[in-house]
């Protein structure tokens, strides 16, 4: 159940002079994203965390970092080169902004690298995986590289000159590269750029005949030599330093004097008039393309010994100043760090997890239903016929329930239709192949597919091709909104009557993710659900413009309206009664309404507890203002994606889940869907996943007034992983 933290006896009645639109009372969106970031990486500095699943984190920071400059920060630049003056919630102008995520961003990426090369490293060489430097290579090793790069590399590289005859290159967006500085015969000094092709493995592995490690590297890491009867489990380098070291056979005659490895970030944001495109996918594409190359340079990495002379020209070809580049010792991109989990060293990683099987539709395909003719398709449908279905990813099996309802569907030869909406799905998507192959059963099929989630837009046009080839109605939504939620409408014949299946969800339809994200799902034959969820479709694929829903709540109709309602009536329960409680979970809380709103809560003694992953504008703990908020964040071994909002209602609990967080895009610029729980049992197990959340004390962080986020420590043996605790939860007696 949700705990209901103690009220006071009499809340202080609200200051009329405070002004909730204070800029003071709001946290910076793009320095809180920083902090969430920071809690990423606290994760691969934590000794708690496995070896190998630090340098997961590590990786994971990167991508984060990598995306958030190619959008966030470069929209800032935009910005201020417009000369917008535009204030953020917090007060800021671009400008402002800009400084101040330089002042925060700078130490971390630092402390970032350090960690790696001063603790993970020796801590991995420990664990017999050595991640070498070229220096620390013998003879041999050198000798078999040599091999290889002559082999594997050279055919692969193309060596570009920068001098008065060779124009600066064009450099893409995040390429890994190598500035060369080469003395002619003539003793002339001259630059050269060699990309590190993505083609080959970043990292070069030994094989076993060279894979001694060298005493200066044992020494060096601290754990002495190598037993003879435990061999390395890994022994390798970054391809650049096989490049960097056999650069004489891309210069020959040359002498190679130096060599810096760099890495240029991008604009990589897509900019599509949708108004003016005839054709939304062709539009999309041609912006892809541009997104190969990128846009303008918003950020560069390179060491800080780079000579003056290249880092100058650096600054000049690629429009940059001194504040967009980062000084960085040892490995860049590190987001490829995500290689080593590929090794087959189960002891240096979470235990394997294997999702177990909803319990009812476990009984359903082991023991069947009363008819005798039943299929595992009427089963399936028949288990959602005697009670709604709660579905809790990655603990419960994404594959055996929404991904084996869609491919029941398509099988059914009572199904009439499928329509779902698709926002990210996998590359080899079963989802997708079950909507084709229901099309090429006979049955009506509609896929309303995003074309614009970013960074998923060319999978998204793959798979909307093949759709369409296949006889699916494929359809991109409507001008100026994006379709972000998750939902499945399945109509079906039964006994001469029309029924509808409905599956509502808060994460994309992508079985890689559901094994990483957390996530819930609602299935559902609700008449009034599937009545709400035709006339969405209906909007979405014509020309229907649905001002009313039964029961779901629709961004932009409706969502926004409703969620401000649920929080004032807890205001006016809590005046009445005294038992106001509202806890909601989503992954960020921006929108300035739905935040002035909690305060007005807070300020009438409602208590609230907010679960949000990631970015949070809202203050907690302001006196007068928020005294009755409390957030936190939770970051563990799965990405917490599911979106809960619980209000009280003295004892009339409403709950609701769903694709919305509480920001402006998604209440007012996304199509979203939130339907509420009304089984009073999934209901009790949604408060119950919540009360979980709240305590806690592994991976929880409390967001203090100042904008701090502090790691709740257990004391002494008793810590509660709420992720440990939902897969013990869900893991089936035999496992």
């Amino acid at each position: 159940m949700v705990r209901r933290r103690p009220n006071p006896e009499s809340p202080p009645d609200p200051d009329p002079a405070l002004d909730l639109r204070d800029p003071a009372h709001y946290f910076n969106r793009e320095l809180s994203w920083i902090e969430f970031n920071n809690r990423v990486l606290h994760e691969a500095f934590d000794p708690r965390t496995p070896l190998l699943e630090r340098l997961k984190f590590l990786a994971i920071f990167s991508s984060n970092l990598d995306e958030y400059f190619m959008v966030r920060i470069a929209a800032l630049k935009e910005q201020v080169e417009l000369g917008v003056g535009k204030r953020s919630i917090d007060g800021k102008t671009a400008a402002e902004q800009l400084k101040l995520i330089d002042d925060r961003m700078h130490p971390i990426v630092a402390a970032q690298h350090q960690h790696l090369a001063q603790v993970l490293k020796p801590q991995l060489a420990a664990q017999g995986i050595y991640l070498l430097d070229y220096i620390d290579l013998d003879p041999a090793q050198r000798d078999y590289l040599k091999d290889y790069f002559d082999r594997q590399v050279f055919p692969v590289l193309t060596p570009l000159a920068i001098d008065p005859g060779h124009p600066f290159p064009y450099i893409s967006n995040l390429a890994l590269s190598l500035a060369v500085v080469i003395r002619t015969e003539d003793g002339e000094e001259r630059f050269a750029r060699v990309k590190v092709p993505k083609v080959l493995p970043r990292f070069v592995q030994l094989p076993i005949a060279h894979q001694s490690v060298p005493a200066v590297v044992a020494n060096a890491s601290g754990v002495g030599r190598i037993a003879p009867d435990s061999p390395p489990a890994w022994v390798g380098l970054p391809l650049e330093q096989v490049i960097a070291h056999n650069l004489s056979a891309l210069f020959p005659g040359m002498d190679v004097q130096e060599y810096y490895a760099f890495r240029v970030t991008r604009n990589a944001d897509l900019e599509v008039e949708e108004d003016e495109a005839d054709d939304l996918m062709e539009a999309i594409e041609q912006e892809l393309r541009k997104r190969r190359v990128g846009g303008s340079v918003v950020r560069v990495e390179l060491p800080a010994n780079m000579p003056l002379a290249f880092r100058s020209l650096l600054i000049d070809e690629l429009d940059i100043t001194d504040r967009d580049i980062y000084e960085l010792d040892g490995l860049l991109c590190q987001r490829d760090l995500m290689y080593f989990m590929e090794l087959p060293l189960p002891a240096l990683k979470d235990p394997p997890w294997k999702s177990a099987t909803h319990p009812q539709l476990k009984r359903a395909w082991e023991f069947g239903v009363d008819d005798p003719l039943a299929t595992p398709a009427t089963d399936f449908f028949s288990v959602i016929r005697k009670q709604d279905l709660l579905l809790h990813h990655p603990y419960q099996s994404f594959s055996s329930s929404v991904q084996q309802f869609i491919e029941a569907a398509a099988l059914d030869p009572d199904v009439l239709a499928i329509k779902m909406t698709l926002y990210r799905t996998s590359g080899d998507s079963p989802i997708v192949k079950s909507l084709i192959k229901a099309a090429e059963n006979g049955k009506q099929v509609a896929a309303l597919v995003e074309l614009k989630a970013r960074f998923d837009e060319a999978n998204n046009i793959l798979w909307a091709k093949r759709l369409e080839s296949a006889g699916v109605h494929v359809v991109y939504g409507l001008v100026g909104l994006k379709t972000h939620t998750k939902l499945v409408l399945v109509v079906r014949r039964e006994a001469g009557q029309i029924r509808r299946y409905v599956h509502v969800g808060t994460g994309n339809y992508n079985p890689k993710t559901a094994r990483l994200y957390t996530d819930l799902g609602l299935l559902t034959c609700n008449p009034e659900i599937g009545a709400d969820a035709s006339d969405l479709f209906n909007a979405l694929t014509g020309y229907s413009r649905q001002s009313t829903y039964r029961q779901l709540l629709i961004a932009p109709v409706n969502l926004r309206q409703r969620m401000l309602e649920l929080i004032d009536r807890e205001i006016t329960q809590h005046q009445a009664h005294g038992d106001g409680r509202i806890v909601a979970k989503m992954n960020a809380l921006v929108d300035e309404t739905i935040i002035m709103a909690l305060y007005r809560a807070s300020q009438a003694g409602v208590k609230i507890d907010l679960i949000i992953r990631g970015i949070c504008c809202l203050k907690p703990g302001l006196p007068g203002v928020s005294e009755t908020i409390q957030v936190m964040s939770v970051i563990g071994r799965f990405l917490e994606h599911s979106r809960i909002f619980y209000f009280h209602n003295h004892g009339q609990d409403d709950l609701y889940i769903g694709s919305a967080d509480w920001m402006t895009r998604n209440l007012d610029r996304r199509v979203e869907a939130v339907t509420p729980i009304a089984d009073p049992h999934l209901a009790k197990d949604l408060q119950e996943i919540l009360g979980i959340l709240l305590a806690d004390n592994r991976h929880a962080w409390i967001l203090q007034p100042d904008g701090q986020y502090l790691q709740r420590q257990p004391e002494g043996a008793n810590s509660q992983s709420a992720q440990a605790i939902f897969m013990a939860m869900a893991r089936p007696a035999d496992y």
